[in-house]
């Protein structure tokens, strides 16, 4: 089974940066892709951004240019690098990862317990 854990959440002005964390624990598995989702205040879960195999990324159009995604392998970690920041960007954003476990084809996904972002002045 796999574990996530977020960090570098927090409390922000518009304009300015925070770089999240989350490190993925456990044993047996192989991670095929991690990414970030968000919750914004009484909307549901939305994509933030997503590192697939490969080099391949995926981002929600609103965060373009602004949000970097980004894995180290070797540490089974995933970074959201989040500049530019709007208020519009304040939510609770959750790490995402899918695993295959060792010696099976059988995927799952998990999810890490949140960190909240909050960007006003």
């Amino acid at each position: 089974q796999v574990q996530l854990v977020e960090s570098g959440g927090g409390l922000v002005q518009p304009g300015g940066s925070l770089r999240l964390s989350c490190a993925a624990s456990g044993s047996g598995f192989s991670i095929s892709a991690m990414g970030w989702f968000r919750q914004p205040p009484g909307k549901e879960r939305e994509l933030v951004a997503v590192s697939g195999r490969g080099s391949s990324t995926n981002y929600r159009d609103s965060v373009k240019g602004r949000f970097t995604i980004s894995r180290d392998t070797d540490k089974n970690t995933v970074y959201l690098q989040m500049n530019s920041l709007k208020p519009e960007d304040t939510a609770v954003y959750y790490c995402n990862a899918n695993a295959v476990r060792t010696g099976t084809s059988l995927l799952n996904t998990y999810w890490g317990q949140g960190t909240q972002v909050t960007v006003s002045s």
